[in-house]
């Protein structure tokens, strides 16, 4: 495979935290930096796991960013009912790493910097709010055209919310910085929305299998994902889940951004984002009649190759 540079912005829970270790031991994937913003825990528990990633994973030396630690507006999210108070499970490490790891200069700052260090070759791939994409358009109206390529995780494209009843988590936590990223970022871009991760899910035998290797990047990952496994399984027993197994919602767009074949099928359309209606604020609207006549239009995945997706996974764990 060609190589791949990437950067990551993140709100490290356990979803990303997976991610992360996908992203990191692909052979041909060169992380320039990782960037964290506010979203399933406070900023400082998103430092913090991510720097407990890297660790494990023996990879400490890619510089890690403290970026947004609020959305645009509004009042912050967390979802700690799937990922902890902590956002890795609430499963404590008197080893982990210490924030003075982290580098001093501002993700924002960082991101801008190393996309006119790398002009057209990086992909950028956002997993969490997109505060930070929102904040480095904003100083830099250029900043989009100096990136290869956008991967996000977030959005939806029926209306099925998961933390409103029309909003996805990431686009709900700042539905003004996806509306300025949707509106302003005119490079290729690619989504994984809400649906399409759980019209995709893997097997419970699978991550089964997956956590029970014999490794210590297992035996982490087993400890983390516990409490967002049965919060899962307990709202399967409760109502009808929309997923019936696991899903691994980040691991998407970076196995999309890693592997160019791992989506095998997309809708190309244009995008909005609803900012002011009473139940639908944050939603992610798919402009397929093309009403709304903007001249770029986002590829919305649809189907993918789940088994490339386990194989990346494996591979993680290893």
């Amino acid at each position: 495979m060609d190589r791949k540079l990437l950067l990551v912005d993140v709100d490290c829970g356990v979803d990303d935290a997976q991610a992360l270790m996908v992203a990191l031991v692909a052979p041909h994937v060169e992380i320039l930096g990782i960037t964290c913003c506010h979203g399933n825990s406070t900023l400082e528990n998103v430092c913090r796991n991510v720097l407990r990633v890297l660790k494990i994973c023996n990879k400490l030396q890619i510089p890690v960013f403290r970026g947004a630690s609020r959305p645009l507006l509004g009042k912050s999210l967390h979802a700690s009912c799937y990922h902890g108070v902590d956002g890795l499970g609430d499963v404590p490490d008197s080893t982990a790493p210490d924030l003075d790891l982290l580098q001093k200069e501002h993700a924002v700052l960082a991101m801008m910097r190393i996309v006119n260090e790398y002009p057209g070759q990086v992909s950028l791939v956002a997993t969490g709010p997109l505060t930070n994409l929102a904040l480095a358009v904003n100083m830099d109206a250029t900043f989009p055209q100096k990136i290869k390529n956008l991967f996000i995780m977030g959005g939806n494209m029926e209306s099925r919310g998961n933390i409103t009843v029309c909003g996805e988590f990431n686009f709900a936590c700042d539905p003004e910085a996806a509306y300025v990223v949707l509106n302003s970022f005119d490079c290729p871009t690619h989504i994984a929305t809400w649906e399409f991760t759980c019209r995709n899910d893997l097997p419970w035998d699978f991550y089964h299998d997956w956590i029970s290797q014999k490794t210590e990047k297992a035996e982490f990952m087993r400890r983390i994902t516990s409490h967002s496994v049965q919060y899962t399984k307990s709202c399967a027993e409760e109502k009808e889940a929309w997923a019936k197994g696991f899903v691994t919602c980040d691991s998407y767009a970076v196995a999309a951004a890693i592997d160019d074949k791992f989506v095998t099928d997309s809708i190309s359309c244009a995008v909005g984002v609803e900012l002011s209606g009473t139940l639908t604020r944050g939603m992610m609207v798919l402009d397929t009649l093309g009403m709304l006549e903007r001249k770029h239009k986002v590829f919305v995945m649809t189907k993918c190759d789940t088994e490339k997706l386990k194989f990346l996974l494996m591979e993680a764990l290893r």
